[in-house]
């Protein structure tokens, strides 16, 4: 067989860089491409789309080391073999295939190793036919060895590739990296494998398709309030179908129709196609540092996964304006949420097919259609003069730019903040495939019990404040009910008289189901308890008590009691009202580990102490209980955000006065972390608007609070009142509350907290969550 390539392909082979895994991906492309062709033609197909990857046993000596890559597709004649293996040859149809540029044979082969076998059939054929490239033996001829091998059943089909004497680091690297192949390969073909019938193996085991673990699509927040107040989904479906263009067959450029001849290359073999942009754009239910941002695909490959370029914004007036990112904008160190996949068939790739190419028009066009002309953020697409962005991916950022917990931005949380690491261990049970993980349901529980156990402390801190007395118009005001009104008293109704009665003692069935009825879920307890080392866990479901007491079988009262529900399954009361929790303060995460460590202990015949045991579950189960200076930090860094925003908001009409209150160093800090944060535009403009306070040092925000207290107390961002009382010592009082605990949390999050000692650390996270409760219900 003779399969001369031309010399300008050679060199462009040469300067091709590969990765291991686009190697076989390349190879994998060419079965994908067949698979589709199938089921477009409608013809009936045995045996299944399967393709397979087997990588080198780390059992094999190097010169046996193989790679093979297998389908069962049409298989291919002897003159479609020997195109196929010819570097340069393209097939007709460069627009509907994953395989573009007819080299990509070459290209990972050679990269792989020197010595190529290709066998294929087809049914009914007697035989299969082949070819072998032996880069070590051929000759300038570019004559390969023709294979024939005899063929056991006459319905056997499919194209079989091996590769042998492979580069060692290569070889390797395929040796070392099963698990990391078949997830890369899971995400670049997710689409193919989730919403068609094909199947992906590698080394026996099947390929799972990398779904995003976004909201469902009826949820939605809404933005604003009154008249203005906009509901934006969760998901948000993409579908544009664009004007019918010309392909040119040799060059792949498009152009608009009845030009006669290709305008780039000059080309006549033009077509006429339907040119197509969709997919949807959403919101993953967690928040991450790196897995954010919309994946593009071409024909069901990924292309770009993961991209963020569209979060970003550049001033087309300004030639020198740097790039400003749009989001993440608030904790950006977080990560991000916002996600989406989109179809982008008719835009043309790179060789490598890592990227689009960005200059092209169709790819603007994209970009134009997703994210609009102006910025994506309201403020400061007015600022620029821009009317309001309503493209898909402004109206998401407009509604989830925050993480902030509970309702407004869809966020899980504990009733007291968001639980963002609880809710990605969630995630990776999603992509663990369990059952009850699929849908969004246990997200959504976690908000909405976000909102109830919230509005919940603000009554009991009302009712705190009174003790004897409850101050009713004081809960009514945090139940959002407003003040009562007077009613006229009227007697009280005769008690009746009834008789005396015995009651039937409870059985301890009842016992249970009643306080299960009369409890709820506390999804932050609610997990798998255990070791690694133990070999032994318990799947607790831990639930609060709403009413009453709890009491152990013997009628006393306790804070927590487990009950075993068969296997590993348990149950775990908690009663908040018990004199442990409520009075002396002990954490009810303490009492609950020291209850599960004692039955864990009996059942692994563990020789460890209880204290031990106790520690080290919480170190396993409960890592974001732990005073860690990380967790502190983080903790404090992402309220410090919140207040930073929320008292930028209030100094909005007048922000000079909020800006002479810098001193010289504080201004170059603000420069330097808007640089760093892509904000480099406002740089020019400090002082002109409050787009500086989310960038001040943290302890300015205090001086700030502690100079201009009248424009942030009273509610507008703490609740401490401060011009309703007349008296000044109850003015600096309710103030030095305030400031005290912003004071702590700034003065961790505005330095290093490496050497913060343990009761430093307590006395933040302390500090933090009652500073959170000063914080007013944003409207």
């Amino acid at each position: 067989m003779k399969i001369t390539p031309s010399a300008r392909i050679l060199r462009m082979l040469g300067e091709i860089e590969f990765d291991e895994w686009q190697c076989v991906a390349e190879l994998l492309d060419n079965a994908f491409d067949d698979f589709t062709e199938i089921q477009r033609s409608g013809e009936p197909w045995a045996g299944g789309f399967r393709a397979s990857v087997t990588l080198p046993s780390s059992a094999a000596r190097s010169d046996d080391a193989q790679v093979v890559i297998a389908d069962t597709g049409r298989g291919m004649s002897y003159e479609t073999l020997e195109r196929a293996v010819s570097a340069g040859w393209s097939s007709n149809n460069r627009f509907d295939k994953l395989g573009l540029f007819g080299m990509g044979f070459n290209v990972s082969t050679a990269r792989l190793g020197r010595r190529t076998r290709v066998l294929t059939t087809r049914v009914g054929d007697d035989e299969w036919i082949g070819v072998e490239i032996d880069l070590d033996r051929i000759q300038d001829d570019f004559e390969a060895v023709d294979i024939r091998e005899p063929k056991n059943d006459p319905n056997e089909h499919g194209t079989r590739i091996e590769i042998s004497r492979l580069y060692a680091p290569r070889r390797d690297w395929l040796r070392r990296n099963e698990s990391n192949l078949s997830q890369t390969l899971g995400r670049v073909y997710s689409w193919l494998l989730d919403n068609r019938p094909f199947e992906l193996w590698v080394q026996g085991k099947r390929v799972k398709p990398r779904r995003h673990c976004r909201w469902g699509d009826e949820r939605l927040v809404t933005f604003g309030t009154g008249a203005k107040a906009e509901k934006i989904p969760a998901y948000i479906r993409i579908d544009e179908k664009l004007d019918d263009a010309e392909a040119c067959q040799d060059c792949g450029n498009w152009q608009h129709p009845d030009h006669g001849v290709c305008t780039q290359c000059g080309g006549g073999v033009l077509v006429a196609r339907a040119r197509r942009i969709h997919g949807w754009l959403g919101v993953q239910r967690h928040l991450h540092k790196r897995e954010f941002g919309i994946d593009f695909l071409r024909n069901g490959r990924k292309i770009l996964q993961w991209d963020q370029s569209l979060f970003q914004w550049k001033n087309p007036d300004n030639p020198l304006a740097a790039l400003d990112v749009e989001y993440p904008v608030e904790l950006a160190h977080q990560g991000g949420r916002l996600i989406g996949e989109i179809h982008l068939d008719h835009v043309p790739v790179t060789y490598q097919k890592d990227a689009f190419e960005y200059g092209d028009r169709s790819w603007r066009g994209a970009v134009q259609l997703l994210r609009g002309e102006g910025p994506l953020l309201p403020d400061k697409a007015r600022k620029a003069g821009y009317a309001q962005n309503d493209s898909p991916l402004a109206k998401l950022v407009r509604g989830y730019r925050r993480n902030d917990a509970g309702l407004r931005y869809l966020t899980p949380g504990d009733g007291k903040r968001p639980i963002h690491e609880e809710t990605r261990k969630w995630a990776e049970r999603f992509h663990r495939g369990d059952e009850e993980y699929q849908s969004d349901d246990i997200w959504w529980d976690a908000v909405i019990r976000h909102e109830s156990e919230n509005k919940q402390g603000k009554v009991d801190a009302a009712k705190a404040n009174t003790p004897g007395t409850a101050d009713e118009d004081a809960v009514r005001d945090a139940l959002g009910a407003g003040p009562r009104k007077p009613v006229a008293s009227e007697p009280a109704a005769p008690r009746p008289v009834t008789a005396p009665d015995t009651p039937r003692p409870e059985t301890t069935q009842e016992r249970i189901a009643r306080y299960t009825s009369d409890s709820e879920s506390v999804p932050r307890l609610s997990k798998d308890f255990g070791l690694p080392s133990m070999g032994a866990f318990l799947s607790v479901d831990t639930r609060r008590l709403k009413n009453g007491s709890l009491r152990d079988d013997h009628g006393q009262e306790t804070p927590v009691l487990l009950v075993q529900r068969g296997g590993r399954e348990v149950t775990a009361f908690l009663d908040p009202r018990h004199q442990s929790l409520a009075v002396h303060g002990i954490d009810e995460s303490e009492l609950l580990l020291g209850e599960i460590a004692t039955v864990l202990r009996v059942k692994a015949d563990s020789k460890l102490t209880l204290s031990s045991l106790v520690a080290a579950l919480r170190v396993e189960c409960l890592p974001d209980s732990i005073v860690r200076v990380e967790a502190v930090t983080a903790e404090a860094r992402e309220l410090m955000a919140d207040i930073r925003e929320r008292m930028a908001a209030k100094v909005g009409q007048d922000p000079g006065r909020a800006f002479q209150l810098l001193d010289p160093d504080e201004v170059t800090a603000i420069e330097n972390e808007m640089i760093a944060s892509g904000r480099v535009s406002g740089t020019n403009s400090l002082g002109e608007t409050a787009d500086f306070i989310p960038h001040a040092p943290a302890l300015f925000i205090v001086k700030l609070l502690e100079s201009w207290p009248e424009a942030f107390m009273d509610g507008h961002v703490f609740a401490g009142p401060y011009t309703t009382v007349s008296s000044p010592s109850a003015r600096r009082l309710s103030l030095a509350r305030t400031a005290g605990y912003l004071t702590d949390v700034a003065t961790l999050t505005g330095f290093s907290g490496g050497s913060a000692s343990p009761d430093q650390l307590q006395r933040t996270r302390l500090s933090t969550r009652l500073l959170a409760d000063e914080l007013v219900e944003e409207r």
